[in-house]
């Protein structure tokens, strides 16, 4: 059974941070490249960042140099660190293998405000 949990999310104020985490299925975890996701209102679900069993990781262009994925390979984890959020930043955040159909599921997600 594919385990997919996200938590960390929030309201912040715009310049704010926010650090997420996902815990997951040893099984996926091990294997595959992990990646942060989100889906704001209204728009499709877009690829954030994402991190390779190597470490190897990559960026969004809209959050480079704000944003870090990080990896935590014994603990089955990944994080998002959020730095500089904006209002553009605002969606629910939702963590997956790359690509998403290798587990052909999502977990709830956890939701981030930045808002004044």
């Amino acid at each position: 059974q594919v385990q997919l949990e996200e938590s960390g999310g929030g309201l912040v104020q715009p310049g704010g941070s926010l650090r997420l985490s996902c815990t997951a299925s040893r099984s996926i975890f091990n294997n595959y490249s992990m990646g942060w996701f989100r889906q704001a209102p209204g728009k499709q679900r877009e690829l954030v960042a994402q991190i390779t069993r190597a470490l190897w990781t990559t960026n969004l262009d809209s959050v480079k140099g704000r944003f870090a994925i990080i990896r935590d390979n014994p603990k089955n984890t990944i994080y998002l660190q959020m730095n500089d959020l904006k209002p553009e930043d605002t969606a629910v955040y939702y963590c997956n293998t790359n690509p998403p159909s290798i587990t052909g599921v999502w977990g709830k997600g956890t939701l981030v405000t930045v808002s004044s």
